[in-house]
């Protein structure tokens, strides 16, 4: 790739309008968990001691796109521009009427200028060429840094880095592409994923793309059950996608995917139900699968133990219930311990490193959760693409 990176420029008293993925968690106007605005301040940091006079754009949830943000304040960005400043140590202003009043973007002296929600602007969506000139019309120097996004040709994404005088990645954006890159192109083996959740359907292609690259694949939760009705055993009233069946038995033929031998059932799914220790052979047609067994945990901890690359991507268990935790956190565990490279992606599997406090231990966590599934899969990123050819 020829993608200019953030960090090569001269950005001494430019305006440097940085797209971040500060998507995070608002409950009661308080930020439940900060884990991509943190991500997001070293780029930042990094600009303002390059000189550079910073704008942020990012958006928040799923405000009604044309409609003011006045009407639809739990979407603001207020809360993130409070959190930003004391992680910054500096002046961060938020402003919302930069499409009416474009000098209002401009920074004063050493602030920061956050951009109100662009979700709320018309044709953000759409990727129009009218708002994405607009966007570009605020900077010297843009810079795409949200990873998470990456996936989506937007206005603020994609568009703004046709029109915008120099475009190019941010530190953030360069690394996560640096680590995939590393896991998916150049793999040290005996290479593993990981790949956890409740429905194959959803992770079909990732589950089909690894299943030729990888040299072991371990499944979780709901998709593991439809592997084990695959390799013929009664799986009782768990989550399952009988429809899927041939194409599990398929993706068996192609890589070695290991079997759960012991799970852990109950009659109901709650986090107050009873949990059992089962073997795979003894399922009740009204059991509930809901993790894996202890016998099993050992043996995916052995299997981890020896891998030179791991990607992970989904829980094994249904980790929030404490009662159903213990699969995901030997998991999480093993990964942690491995001395090879190992790349973690997707919420609930950050979640679950949150929760088993590993996150130090893996060598490189992805913000991205539907851009780290489409990378995976293969596919073209179009913030990326359109990077790699404004570099050119």
């Amino acid at each position: 790739m020829t993608i200019l990176r953030m960090q090569d420029l001269d950005l001494s008293d430019k305006r440097v309008l940085i797209r971040e993925d500060l998507n995070v968690p608002i409950k009661g106007g308080v930020i439940a968990n900060d884990t991509r605005i943190a991500a997001a301040i070293p780029s930042i940091a990094l600009a303002r001691s390059l000189g550079a006079k910073v704008i942020i754009m990012s958006h928040l949830g799923r405000p009604s796109e044309g409609k003011p943000i006045t009407e639809q304040l739990e979407a603001s960005l207020a809360p993130v521009a409070e959190h930003m400043a004391k992680l910054l140590g500096c002046k961060v202003r938020l402003c919302q009427d930069y499409i009416d009043v474009p000098g209002n973007a401009q920074p004063q002296g050493d602030e920061v200028v956050l951009l109100e929600n662009v979700r709320v602007n018309l044709g953000e969506k759409d990727n129009a060429d009218e708002l994405a000139k607009l966007y570009a019309a605020l900077c010297d120097v843009f810079v795409m840094d949200a990873f998470g996004t990456a996936h989506r040709a937007q206005a603020s994404t994609h568009g703004v880095a046709k029109f915008a005088p120099t475009a190019c990645a941010g530190p953030l954006l360069g690394n996560e592409l640096d680590a995939l890159e590393l896991a998916l192109k150049s793999p040290e083996r005996p290479m593993l994923a990981i790949v956890g959740g409740a429905k194959v359907s959803s992770k079909l292609q990732v589950l089909e793309s690894l299943a030729t690259i990888v040299d072991q694949l371990i499944v979780g939760g709901g998709i593991a059950n439809t592997f084990l009705l695959a390799a013929g055993y009664n799986v009782g009233k768990s989550l399952v996608e009988r429809d899927l069946v041939d194409t599990a038995k398929q993706l068996m033929q192609k890589t070695n995917i290991p079997m759960p031998v012991d799970v852990v059932v109950a009659k109901e799914f709650s986090a107050d139900a009873q949990a059992t220790i089962k073997k795979v052979a003894d399922v009740a047609d009204d059991d509930m699968i809901l993790d894996i067994g202890p016998d099993t945990a050992a043996a995916f901890t052995k299997i981890i133990a020896e891998m030179k690359t791991i990607i992970w991507n989904g829980p094994v268990g249904v980790f929030e219930f404490d009662n159903f935790a213990k699969g995901t956190q030997a998991v999480a565990e093993a990964v942690a311990a491995n001395k090879g490279f190992s790349i973690a992606g997707g919420g609930e599997t950050i979640s679950a490193i949150d929760k088993f406090e590993v996150t130090s231990d893996i060598s490189y966590i992805s913000t991205g959760g539907g851009a780290f599934l489409e990378f995976v899969q293969g596919e073209t990123l179009p913030a990326v693409q359109i990077l790699d050819e404004m570099g050119k």
